[in-house]
């Protein structure tokens, strides 16, 4: 496992930037397909083309600013690194909210319906996570517990104060904790997780976000979008999707962002919800939301 496919000399291909390239390329040739999209009148695919590069730009920024705000006195202490996004810290809530206005702003310009766009880009966007999350296993982040932390100490959030009880444990106390997953990996030392868990089989939360974000496209793609809905509704079923996607994962992450103490992802993704679910009742009834034009 390590964070590059190859090297050659001081150039090296990063698996995180491969992984955002296929997203954008597989994106839009998804997005082609999108006969719902058609028929609502995006049917050039340099529309479609211009679209994503600029809302994969506005997302970028988006989900830099949003971690670099939830670590701000992280990023204070050394200003330039808020530049050095090749080396992590990019938050998928903020990439969203970034997306969105990105969005926004391009459908504004080129005076194009804003909710044709979304329902367009949510089937790409997921996908583009589930491919996304192997860049950060290559990288060795996203990580979870380590694979023998009851679940009643995940669930409880008081995983620091049990770990630290059990770094000072002899090691006949520490034997009586037994692996509750098979399929934990151990991560590299130079890696975020192989730093902090040094030899330690962890969570590879990761992996499992990548599945769920697979399989939440599949139903998106496959069977939603062909319901014919309203503009909008499409984009509101991927913001309720994806918050209970992060909502499970983040449950087995350690290192997610902290508002006032909770967990960030629990905070946007029950916003996420409402806010959803609102949508989904003002575009159900909205007169001039037809489902095909």
């Amino acid at each position: 496992m390590k964070p590059y496919l190859f090297k050659i000399g001081s150039f090296e291909l990063r698996i995180y930037s491969l992984m955002y390239i296929l997203a954008f390329v597989i994106g839009i040739y998804i997005a082609s397909k999108d006969e719902v999209a058609k028929k609502r009148g995006i049917k050039d695919k340099k529309v479609i083309e211009d679209f994503a590069f600029w809302g994969m730009i506005a997302g970028l920024i988006g989900a830099r600013l949003y971690y670099v705000i939830l670590r701000f006195n992280d990023y204070m202490q050394s200003p330039i690194s808020i530049l050095r996004v090749w080396e992590g810290g990019l938050a998928i809530h903020g990439g969203i909210i970034g997306g969105f206005i990105g969005t926004y702003l391009y459908a504004k310009k080129n005076k194009l319906n804003l909710w044709v766009l979304t329902d367009m880009a949510v089937g790409p966007l997921l996908f583009g996570q589930f491919l996304g999350r192997f860049g950060n296993l290559a990288n060795g982040e996203i990580h979870g517990f380590p694979t023998f932390t009851p679940l009643s100490v995940i669930l409880s959030g008081k995983f620091s104060e049990w770990w630290e009880v059990y770094q000072n444990m002899t090691l006949e106390a520490q034997s009586k904790f037994k692996e509750l997953v098979p399929w934990g990996i151990v991560f590299p030392e130079g890696s975020p997780a192989g730093m902090e868990f040094p030899g330690y089989p962890l969570h590879p939360a990761m992996i499992y976000e990548s599945i769920l974000n697979l399989i939440g496209f599949i139903l998106l793609w496959f069977v939603f979008r062909k319901k014919g809905y309203n503009k909008g509704i499409l984009s509101m079923i991927y913001l309720i999707m994806y918050a209970i996607i992060r909502i499970f994962v983040s449950t087995f992450r350690v290192e997610d962002l902290l508002i006032h103490g909770i967990r960030a992802p629990y905070v946007i993704s029950f916003i996420m919800i409402v806010f959803a679910i609102a949508g989904i009742k003002y575009f159900s009834r909205s007169s001039n939301n037809d489902r095909t034009e």
